[in-house]
């Protein structure tokens, strides 16, 4: 698990998330980016942060591997683990002092849905893909995040079917400030906004920040909290498990399966 962060042009941070292969974290690196996000946002010569995903993509969520390797009341721990990690990363990015630009290629999902709707702004490439398939991984969650994202009638469908958007259509919706034309521009595209933001006084920016964030119409950290609860009580009506277990059984087949090809 790695979690960088470099100052490519001045007054903007860059953090970056390399966990291969598809940067679905485990607990620690949850909370690993959190602290990554926050000391960003705190740095006084900063006065834009652009969060990024090294690999095949932004961020796949949360590590379901981790979780089903433990056993018993166990497996409520690392429920709980991996729950306040996700609260604290997505807080953080919300609550970061200055700006968030999220930069995003390949999927973006579950968690990483959670990621990008805390953001200030979004940037991705044109194939972009992002989604919530929670209910198909015994999971609620993220719909806070999704909402800030897209309309409410196109919420719930989304929600419900754990169908994904390209980062096209999000762009129609209003969501995705500007599209890449590929990987290799990403992040040039997100640092020209975030230079663009950087350029502001960074005294301003910090009160904007606040202050956009005072009149948000909902309390993103509570709603998300609120979801949570139904997580962990489909995790004790045994729900949780058998959707986590087929989920890895369909993707250990798959693997098996390339391997043999």
């Amino acid at each position: 698990m790695t979690v960088s962060t470099s100052t490519p042009r001045d007054g903007v941070a860059v953090v970056t998330v390399d966990h291969p292969p598809v940067n679905a974290l485990p607990v620690r690196g949850w909370y690993e980016l959190a602290e990554a996000v926050t000391a960003a946002g705190r740095e006084p010569a900063h006065r834009a942060v652009v969060l990024t995903g090294a690999g095949r993509g932004f961020n796949a969520g949360v590590d379901l591997k981790e979780m089903q390797r433990t056993e018993g009341t166990a497996r409520n721990t690392a429920l709980i683990g991996a729950n306040r990690g996700c609260a604290a990363a997505f807080a953080a990015v919300y609550e970061c002092e200055v700006p968030v630009i999220a930069a995003v290629h390949g999927h973006c999902l579950g968690g990483g849905i959670g990621l990008a709707g805390s953001a200030d702004a979004l940037v991705a490439t044109e194939d972009a893909t992002f989604g919530l398939p929670e209910l198909d991984r015994g999971a609620l969650g993220a719909a806070t995040h999704l909402a800030r994202m897209v309309p409410p009638h196109l919420l719930r469908p989304l929600y419900y079917t754990g169908r994904t958007l390209t980062a096209r259509e999000l762009h129609h919706h209003g969501a995705v400030w500007e599209l890449a034309a590929g990987a290799d521009t990403l992040l040039e595209t997100a640092l020209g906004l975030a230079s663009r933001i950087a350029a502001k006084d960074g005294y301003l920016l910090r009160l904007a920040k606040e202050a956009l964030n005072g009149i948000d119409p909902v309390d993103v950290r509570r709603s998300y909290r609120y979801e949570q609860g139904f997580t962990f009580e489909a995790n004790l009506a045994g729900v949780s498990d058998r959707h986590r277990d087929a989920f890895l059984a369909a993707g250990a087949g798959r693997t098996r399966r390339e391997a043999t090809r």
